[in-house]
């Protein structure tokens, strides 16, 4: 019989809304039980979260819990870190080294130096790394990657993506634009690293191309800030397809509205973030095709990760829920020595390392005054 995974989770007090959001993701499809965490900086706060949360045991830091529950007969099997960046590689370490799975939030770290040094880290642990990219796991996501995927859109040529955003439009100094734009705790990409990565990542997941080379010109508008509140890339795949990158916080008007669009010589596809039940695909020459979540003409890729009848919205916390569920696969195959079944996908610590190059060669290129900067790693 299984057995809910036990979970901890570094980070995410009770203030924190990622913490929450991924609180909620692991409990949706009653997969996981929330049963230890050290959840702020500094141990007052981190009992003050735990108790207010109602979760077992507190420890006042990450590595006194890695030590603790790698020792307990009934200690957690995974660790969600949902720190600031610049905590998130020494927090890994910890729980990968002693053979407990880590699901981190992204971008995998605030260094490129650290994103390397974690991956040696996870290929040398038995345990699993997931990296919660969550957008890779909408069922619209899934539905898009397997239309590239199966030749319905040909040999892919263009790759559009962008993510702006307004919320960072004039200076701020709350909790979660403190530590955003703080180079110190974000690492020295801003909007590059908060939300350029996840366009990044959903870019290179829906057309299956492996960055090659980019070219950015970065800014920061607001005066003062120290990383990236915007930034225009343009970007060269593995196989000669090409593409364009725009991520910005300064953006008024726009609230979270990732989109993308791929075309190749057979068709083309468009998704948005804010309608994330709706994808469009059109084969050339043809009308365009409307496909929705759980409707007609909606594959397998999609309806596994789907929950509800269609017309009823699945969207942010359903698609963090996916990956969580996703991990509990893994999970659970491993706990039994087993390989999962072949259609669970989750972003790794290589892709987190993919994305933290991409800010990294961002950075540098701007730099230069946008020269082209390769993505090897």
């Amino acid at each position: 019989m299984t057995h809910r995974i036990q979970l901890g989770m570094v980070g995410g007090g009770k203030d924190a809304f990622i913490g929450a959001v991924h609180r909620i993701a692991a409990r949706i499809d009653d997969r996981y039980e929330l049963v230890a965490g050290a959840l702020s900086s500094t141990p007052q706060k981190s009992q003050e979260s735990g108790q207010a949360l109602h979760i077992p045991r507190i420890y006042d830091d990450f590595k006194s819990m890695a030590i603790r529950e790698a020792r307990l007969k009934n200690g957690i099997e995974a660790v969600s870190i949902v720190t600031p960046n610049h905590v998130h590689f020494a927090a890994a370490r910890e729980f990968l080294k002693r053979g407990i799975h880590v699901i981190c939030d992204k971008p995998l770290t605030s260094t490129l130096a650290d994103a390397k040094k974690l991956l040696k880290v996870a290929q040398q642990s038995d345990a699993l790394f997931i990296l919660t990219h969550n957008y890779t796991a909408y069922p619209m996501v899934r539905e898009a990657r397997d239309l590239v995927a199966t030749g319905a859109l040909g040999n892919i040529r263009v790759v559009q993506v962008e993510y702006p955003q307004d919320w960072l439009t004039e200076a701020q100094d709350f909790k979660q634009a403190e530590w955003r734009t703080d180079p110190a705790r974000s690492g020295a990409g801003g909007s590059t690293g908060d939300i350029g990565t996840h366009a990044y990542n959903l870019a290179c997941f829906v057309s299956g191309l492996e960055g090659d080379s980019l070219a950015a010109d970065l800014q920061a508008f607001v005066p003062g800030r120290e990383v990236d509140d915007n930034g225009h890339i343009l970007l060269r795949f593995k196989g000669g397809a090409r593409g364009m990158l725009w991520c910005s916080q300064v953006a008024p008007g726009n609230e979270n509205a990732l989109r993308i669009r791929v075309y190749g010589d057979k068709g083309g596809l468009e998704w948005e973030q804010e309608s994330p039940n709706a994808l469009w695909f059109t084969p050339f020459g043809e009308p365009k095709r409307l496909i929705t979540r759980n409707g007609a003409g909606a594959g397998e890729a999609a309806n596994r990760v789907s929950r509800i009848p269609p017309g009823h919205p699945e969207g942010y916390l359903e698609g963090f829920a996916n990956l969580y569920t996703e991990a509990a696969d893994a999970i659970e195959a491993h706990r039994n020595g087993q390989k999962p079944d072949a259609a669970v996908t989750y972003p790794t610590v290589e892709d987190g390392l993919k994305g933290v190059k991409f800010v990294a060669a961002c950075v540098e290129s701007s730099r230069r005054n946008a020269a082209w900067v390769s993505l090897s790693v």
